[in-house]
Parts: C-alpha cells; structure tokens; sequence
C-alpha cells in the first residue's frame, strides 16, 4: 500500500493542528507555510477532514482550524479512509475456485488483519514527532 501525497499532506497538517493548536484554532496558511504545502491543497484535505468530523473551522479574521476530538481519539486508520478510501485489499475474484481461496485466504486476509493503523492514534504520531524535533541528532559523543 502507498499513501498519496493527499494523505501524506493531511497527516503532516493534522501533526502540526496537534502540536500547534493547544488553546485556539490554527490558521491554514500558517499550517501550510511550517510545511511546506499548497494552501489551496490543503484547503482540499482540510474540507473532506471537517465533513468527517476530525476538524473544525471557526470562520472570521481570527478564524482557523482546530481539532474536533482527542488526538488520542482519533486514528490513523480514520485519516487514511477519509482521505484514501478504504484501504484493505479487495477480495480475491478471478480463477478457478480453488486458486481464489488460496489467494483470499493467505494473501488478502493476512494482509487485512495485520494493518496496524487501527492501534495509531494522531496522538503518538504527534509526541512522535516531538521526540524527533527535540533530539539533536547531530550532536556526537566520544
């Protein structure tokens, strides 16, 4: 499975909503701007984000975005299916009957029940990147 740069863009925003977004709403040009990303794009992500209830936007010049739930509330798996569809492999249809049940079950099945994003909450991806921001890793020990 590879992530479309839609997803990987929402992730990254959604990170930063977290770290960033503590006590008020965040506006999405300062979003994009710490990122590196389009704000029309993000404009995109954040719109199907909001019509599946994992943000909210507050509207005016103080106006921005903020997350609706607990990032601790929210998964992966939710993001990815918001912005990807469903992402688990489809069932296995062609050849013969026998050749389809091998393939459904030692290839999509397997495949289906081993995706992890269910167990990543937004929360560790956040407190994640925290702990890669404050570890120098240039700094060298004899």
């Amino acid at each position: 499975m590879k992530l479309s740069k839609r997803t990987r863009y929402g992730l990254h925003a959604l990170i930063d909503l977290v770290i960033h977004a503590k006590t008020e709403q965040i506006a999405l040009n300062s979003i994009a701007q710490r990122n590196g990303i389009s704000e029309q794009y993000l404009e995109q992500v954040f719109s199907a984000l909001r019509r599946a209830r994992i943000v909210k936007s507050v509207k005016g010049a103080q106006g921005g975005y903020f997350l609706e739930k607990d990032p601790s509330d929210i998964t992966v798996s939710e993001i990815v299916e918001v912005l990807e569809g469903n992402y688990f492999l489809e069932d296995e249809t062609g050849g013969t009957e026998e050749g389809r049940r091998v393939i459904q079950e030692l290839i999509v099945e397997r495949v289906n029940k081993s995706l992890i994003l269910e167990g990543i909450t937004l929360q560790d991806l956040a407190e994640q990147f925290m702990e890669y921001r404050n570890y120098p890793q240039d700094m060298y020990y004899i």
